[in-house]
């Protein structure tokens, strides 16, 4: 599994850690079994700290797609539907980083999601 982040991103290091591993898990690319490399190693090859590394996948443990156990390291547990949610958690990461880069604040992401769930409509138009 390849992992690529971005040191000078405002997206938090940990949270693109979480981000590399949903996107294998959404492609496939990390099967159900598979062990994820160990927080020092992994820490070590991207120059980041370790608490970083356990940040990221302390998200993902908390997501259901991994399982954190003692002696084991992480392991990918993600079924069908919790790869459908990885790739979907993925896209939103995306939407966000996008929306982020572009300058606008987190209230300006919410209202353009929560027009997207309206369907195209700006928030309390349309409501009885």
């Amino acid at each position: 599994m390849l992992f690529r982040i971005q040191h000078d991103s405002p997206v938090p290091l940990g949270d693109q850690i979480a981000a590399c591993v949903r996107g294998a898990i959404a492609d496939g690319t990390a099967a159900p079994g598979e062990r994820l490399p160990p927080a020092r190693g992994l820490a070590a090859s991207l120059g980041v700290n370790m608490h970083t590394v356990l940040r990221g996948y302390g998200q993902l443990r908390d997501e259901g797609l991994i399982e954190l156990r003692r002696g084991r390291g992480a392991v990918v547990t993600a079924d069908g539907a919790a790869r459908s949610r990885a790739g979907l958690l993925t896209a939103l990461g995306s939407v966000v980083a996008e929306a982020r880069r572009l300058g606008m604040a987190d209230d300006d992401i919410l209202t353009l999601v929560r027009s997207a769930l309206g369907g195209g409509r700006p928030t309390g138009e349309g409501t009885a």
